[in-house]
């Protein structure tokens, strides 16, 4: 019998688990500097969420509440990934879902992500079948370039 559950990460064992995973979105991290910055990133709200199948994680979604003037309170996430072997059926999506009831059920205006420019797969995937809009361009400029 297949059983499938959403559960939050907390323990070291648990996020060392989604590190394969994580990486395959994340691929510049090394599980040593990605436990280093899923601490700092847990203090500042960060959560880890895990879509299990029959006890074998196959996607994850790393998510934090926010509040600003253009989305007001919100969930922001972060990483969404789904295990290259099950990709296309269907998990990542229940997991995405996941996080719009708890948004629902916790006042949330919006959940509001930001995708590589090269992922137009994922983009359909957001606008297609889950009702996302595209509205604004994200920028960002490195600060160690300039030293």
């Amino acid at each position: 019998m297949m059983t499938e559950k959403i559960q939050e990460l907390t323990t070291y064992e648990e996020l060392v688990e989604a590190f394969p995973i994580v990486h395959q979105l994340r691929t510049e991290l090394t599980l040593e500097r990605y436990l280093i910055l899923i601490a700092d990133m847990r203090k500042d709200g960060y959560t880890l969420y895990a879509f299990f199948k029959n006890e074998q994680i196959v996607a994850v979604a790393g998510i934090s509440w926010r509040v600003n003037f253009y989305s007001e309170r919100h969930i922001f996430v972060y990483d969404l990934v789904t295990d290259e072997t099950y990709r296309s059926c269907g998990y990542g999506e229940k997991l995405l879902q996941a996080i719009h009831q708890l948004g629902k059920e916790n006042g949330a205006h919006y959940i509001s992500l930001e995708s590589g420019i090269q992922r137009s797969d994922a983009h359909r995937f957001y606008e297609e079948r889950l009702g996302y809009e595209k509205w604004c361009y994200s920028f960002r400029k490195s600060l160690l370039k300039d030293q």
